[in-house]
């Protein structure tokens, strides 16, 4: 039911963290007399995102065609981008051009923040790191921080940690891990690097360090994980506003044994994103392996001749999970993979799969120390734990996707009327958006401890 005078969203991408925004947003379309329009360079997912809702149709998408780009944009009241990281700035240009509002999931590209001036000029808002990791996490945090502050607490410690894995349970994989989000970003996680602040120090770890260099974290209830750390955790000590703290860690938790085993993937360089390998769709994956190994030892096999390289007793646990993950195999790869990377997301996309009778599990979790005017000491431990439907929403989708949701519809109603790049670290963003995701169930148990 499309009428020239309603409010038109427009949604890039519908990939795995897309359906409950698209679901949510096509509720509020019938409502509000909204049209929604949903542009994916898959037209029948797009299509079945839609699921035939009379608010709404889907589009074939390319991100490189510059008119079909800026047609649609410039068409739409709102844009909402979930598309891979790298489009963000071109989307945002976009935006700029044609005085449209934008809504992301995604880290801000520092390029981005360039727009601000030209954003505000225009009337315009573009809200970046509206998803669950960055998103939630950052409004709940600053919700804490600010009751902190209001007590006149000094805060010394900050740890953020966040996790998107399967519901514990007895059938999980070798690695206890499914793709529930894009898959190239799991096979270049850490790639960035990561850097923190301990004890009054910056520590800089390289992306194989990361996975070398992790901890355990108990979560009530749960059980125990190990973390590692995240990309730039220094810069939001501005961001949250801390600046007498001593320890700034923002981390991922996954459960034991995956950062092993993914530290040895590093160490072979399969994560690499850049070097363009010629034929890789007409090799074995065994043949794949046999690529990133010192010359070529007569007799000895690809799996052995691993194990040697990387110092791994060859009947031990992580050339168990690595056997497993398929490295050492016959299977042709396929597909159209351009760099070692790109083997990865296919190897991933078919053997991390997540099967149909599994639920994921999101979780959020903050650990504060603070100091008060009365020499006393208190540990804020804030939780959020939530869980997918079986054989429907996924918990990170419906995690990345209310937030954003829910910041589109305030825009759209003029409840938010912050202009230029914008992150939810403002009152006016986090206040009512953290309200609103407690009527999804998305809220945090806060447990405070005298130290």
């Amino acid at each position: 039911i499309y009428k020239e005078n309603m409010k038109k969203i427009l949604v890039l991408g519908a990939g795995q963290s897309a359906p409950f925004l698209i679901s949510f947003l096509l509720k509020e379309a019938q409502k509000n007399e909204w049209f929604v329009t949903v542009a994916d360079k898959d037209l029948v997912l797009a299509q079945k995102r839609l699921n035939n809702h009379p608010n709404g149709k889907a589009v074939e998408f390319d991100v490189n065609d510059e008119n079909l780009r800026n047609e649609l944009i410039k068409s739409a009241d709102i844009v909402v981008n979930l598309l891979a990281p790298v489009f963000q700035y071109q989307i945002a240009l976009d935006c700029v051009n044609h005085a449209k509002n934008l809504v992301t999931a995604s880290y801000t590209d520092p390029r981005v923040k360039n727009l601000d001036a030209e954003m505000k000029a225009k009337n315009i808002i573009n809200l970046n790191e509206m998803g669950l990791d960055p998103g939630i996490d950052h409004m709940s945090a600053m919700e804490l921080v600010e009751k902190i502050k209001s007590e006149n607490g000094e805060i010394l410690s900050f740890y953020s940690y966040g996790s998107a894995i399967p519901k514990p349970s007895e059938n999980l994989n070798p690695l206890g891990y499914y793709i529930t989000w894009n898959p190239f970003n799991v096979a270049t996680s850490g790639s960035a690097g990561a850097i923190f602040l301990e004890n009054g120090y910056p520590k800089v770890l390289s992306q194989y360090e990361i996975f070398r260099r992790t901890w355990e974290v108990d979560v009530e209830n749960l059980g125990s994980f190990e973390a590692y750390p995240n990309r730039d955790s220094i810069s939001y000590i501005d961001v949250f506003g801390v600046p007498t703290v001593k320890t700034m860690v923002r981390a991922t938790l996954r459960y034991k044994g995956y950062a092993e085993v993914f530290r040895q993937i590093i160490q072979l360089g399969m994560t690499n994103s850049t070097i363009i390998i010629p034929n890789l769709a007409k090799m074995s994956y065994q043949q794949f392996t046999e690529m990133f190994l010192p010359s070529k030892t007569t007799g000895i096999d690809v799996r052995k001749r691993t194990a040697t390289c990387l110092g791994l007793n060859e009947t031990g646990e992580v050339m168990k999970k690595l056997t497993w993950l398929g490295l050492f195999s016959d299977e042709i790869i396929g597909g159209n993979p351009k760099t070692a990377a790109d083997v990865l997301v296919i190897l991933f996309s078919k053997k991390l799969e997540m099967p149909k009778n599994q639920q994921d599990m999101v979780i959020l979790m903050h650990e504060i120390e603070a100091k008060f005017p009365n020499g006393e000491k208190k540990k804020y431990t804030s939780t959020m734990v939530d869980y997918g439907e079986i054989d429907g929403f996924t918990a990170i989708a419906k995690t990345v996707g209310t937030p954003a949701a829910i910041a589109v519809k305030m825009i759209l109603k003029g409840e938010l009327t912050l202009k230029g790049v914008q992150i939810p670290t403002a009152k006016e963003i986090y206040i009512p958006v953290l309200k609103e995701l407690q009527e999804y169930g998305l809220s945090f148990d806060l447990v405070i401890s005298k130290q």
